[in-house]
């Protein structure tokens, strides 16, 4: 008797312990798609244009993309959480997604406007401060303390980008046009790109908040928040629309972006109720790889010094964050 007992208790040990590797193999899959799909949206947006335009509206595609998170979120509610559906759900529980969703579409709109009073270069490069941003704001609101040493992991975080939005890459057919970058905005662009970092991270954190605060499945979450995004993204639509067609300019290549955003921003959603809004920030770091690869092999592009600078930078962010003691 006591060695059945001890068999199913070792059985039970080991179907533990796969479950939990297998878990962990999910996971860093899951990251390595986000990370991928984060590298491969900039290269994707090029195959998009037409003589060097884009055609398409891109509130157009916002809507889209929301859209698709929307069904998808639906459609794994009724797959793995309909035996949850039976809790009580009110008002209470979605309203706060409102203010989510209305954040996020603000921070898209401010995007497309403030590149009005600066140079496309220097959005890029500026933009990288929503990391401090967002690390300061997930500090604050769910009271946790950074160490110094995360600190400098995150500081180093930032100048990798820094680094590889302002040099990463060299064009060989016109190397004046990304090997010395003039850096160009105004008082009003740079009141822009702090709010924008701002609104980047309030969204992204305040999110977190809600989703780990509340008991409810995250399908159930993610459909709460996608409504509120289609309304608000549609408004935005009808309000920016100039007559033109809703899918004017669409290209197999967008409908890649929208199908690659929506699940990119499923797997965000996971990350943010399982782990971290920091874990996000890593992954967008570390998606300058596939971007630079794309770059290279697609449009001809050449890895200069910020480049693997930006990389040992990297390296060096996570060892600081994950790896040392």
């Amino acid at each position: 008797m006591r060695m059945v007992i001890t068999n199913v208790s070792a059985a039970g040990s080991l179907l533990h312990t796969t479950t939990g590797r297998l878990r962990r193999v999910l996971w860093g899959l899951m990251l390595i798609l986000s990370v991928a799909i984060y590298g491969a949206h900039a290269p994707l947006l090029t195959l998009c244009k037409v003589d060097g335009k884009i055609l398409f509206s891109s509130s157009s595609v916002v809507v889209l993309i929301e859209l698709t998170k929307l069904v998808l979120s639906l459609l794994f509610l009724l797959i793995w959480d309909r035996k949850l559906l039976r809790r009580s759900v009110s008002w209470n529980h979605a309203t706060p997604f409102a203010l989510s969703a209305l954040l996020y579409a603000a921070n898209n709109n401010l995007v497309v406007h403030m590149q009005l009073f600066m140079d496309p270069s220097t959005y890029q490069v500026l933009s990288n401060l929503k990391i401090g941003s967002t690390a300061l704001l997930y500090s604050l609101f769910l009271h946790q303390r950074l160490s110094l040493r995360k600190w400098l992991a995150l500081f180093l975080l930032t100048a990798a980008g820094v680094s590889y939005t302002y040099g990463g890459l060299q064009d060989l057919q016109h190397p004046t046009s990304t090997s010395r970058m003039q850096l160009h905005i105004t008082l009003l662009g740079l009141l822009l790109i702090s709010m924008y970092c701002l609104i980047s991270g309030l969204s992204a954190v305040y999110t977190e908040v809600i989703l780990k605060t509340q008991d409810l499945p995250l399908n159930l979450q993610n459909l709460f928040l996608y409504s509120f995004g289609v309304l608000l993204n549609v408004v935005v639509h009808l309000l920016s629309s100039r007559g033109t067609g809703f899918l004017e300019g669409f290209s197999s290549w967008v409908l890649v972006i929208i199908v690659s955003q929506a699940l990119n921003g499923l797997i965000m959603s996971v990350v943010m109720k399982h782990s971290s809004n920091i874990t996000r920030l890593f992954v967008i770091s570390c998606s300058i790889l596939v971007n630079a690869l794309l770059s290279v092999v697609l449009f001809n592009l050449q890895l200069t010094t910020f480049f693997f600078f930006a990389v040992l930078l990297i390296g060096l962010a996570v060892h600081l964050y994950y790896g040392a003691t």
